[in-house]
């Protein structure tokens, strides 16, 4: 039986950076204190808060921290422990790994974000049951962890930068994206571009869609059309049992899951059709993955 390890675990989001001490086993981990701050851009920004982080939970835990784990978002090698390329936080080849590692000098595991996220769902949220899924997160941009027989896959899951035919610009400098359209922050963009009205995120879209708002329900129909079609081409590729659908926007629920599978619905033709679920660990599945990758990267030793 494994023994019960104290990690500190850090997820650097787009906007946001979450950091916990964390405890566990390889099959389960649990959040004992939190603390979250604003992301700034560049490696070297990210590495530095993250260690003051590390340094404040270190020195609020009751027991000796084994280890460090952190996750990213964008092109990750995990191999390596580089950030290869990140479109929202600009960095490119960057050594997160080798930096941390010397900035904290605690061992350290390194991994993408929605893959560290689609670990956490997989050993311990709504994807337990699934041999072959998607688990995606939609916030700040869209991508994918591939559960591919049982396991997390390390391809990249990019979804949100496939091309479905839209036109609209990306950030990634492609046109057509799935993320233009459908992540929280395109919709929130897209709804203030249509109106002159500021919204604060992609919450305030779907209450605006639930008072008869037209503005708000033909941004939300695009988003969700945008969705379905990457989802289709995952099921054409894959063939998935389920979509775990997390982060942001995931939130609203039967708002977003209704439409979603009746468009699937209208644009299926020979696909498995997969099973929509909801996320079962929130905002806190980054967090808890890099825990787990930390866990992991203790037990092989």
């Amino acid at each position: 039986m494994a023994r019960t390890r104290h990690v500190i675990a850090v997820d650097v989001g787009g906007t946001e950076t979450k950091a916990a001490l964390v405890t566990g086993t390889p099959t389960g981990v649990q959040p004992v204190k939190q603390q979250r701050r604003q992301t700034r851009p560049t490696g070297d920004a990210v590495v530095e808060d993250v260690t003051t982080l590390v340094n404040e939970l270190r020195a609020a835990s009751e027991h000796p921290i084994e280890a460090v784990g952190v996750v990213v978002p964008g092109v990750v090698d995990e191999a390596t422990g580089t950030g290869v390329y990140s479109t929202n936080l600009g960095w490119q080849n960057y050594p997160f790994k080798t930096n941390l590692r010397a900035a904290t000098n605690l061992p350290t595991a390194f991994g993408h974000d929605v893959r560290a996220g689609g670990l956490a769902e997989l050993r311990q949220g709504n994807a337990r049951d699934l041999t072959n899924a998607v688990i995606m997160p939609i916030g700040t941009g869209i991508a994918a962890a591939l559960v591919l027989d049982g396991r997390i896959s390390t391809a990249p899951g990019e979804i949100g930068h496939v091309d479905i035919g839209h036109g609209d610009p990306c950030h990634c400098g492609q046109t057509g994206c799935v993320e233009a359209r459908a992540s929280s922050a395109a919709i929130a963009r897209r709804y203030t571009a249509r109106t002159n009205r500021a919204v604060n995120g992609a919450a305030d879209v779907a209450r605006l869609l639930t008072t008869g708002d037209t503005d708000a329900a033909a941004v939300w129909r695009e988003a969700v059309d945008a969705l379905a079609k990457g989802i289709l081409l995952i099921a054409a590729l894959l063939g998935p049992e389920a979509v775990v659908l997390g982060g942001g926007l995931a939130l609203a629920g039967p708002l977003l899951t209704d439409p979603l599978g009746e468009r699937l619905e209208q644009l299926i033709t020979f696909q498995r059709r997969p099973e929509l679920r909801p996320a079962a660990l929130g905002d806190e599945a980054g967090c808890l993955g890099a825990a787990l990758l930390a866990i992991d990267m203790l037990e092989e030793k």
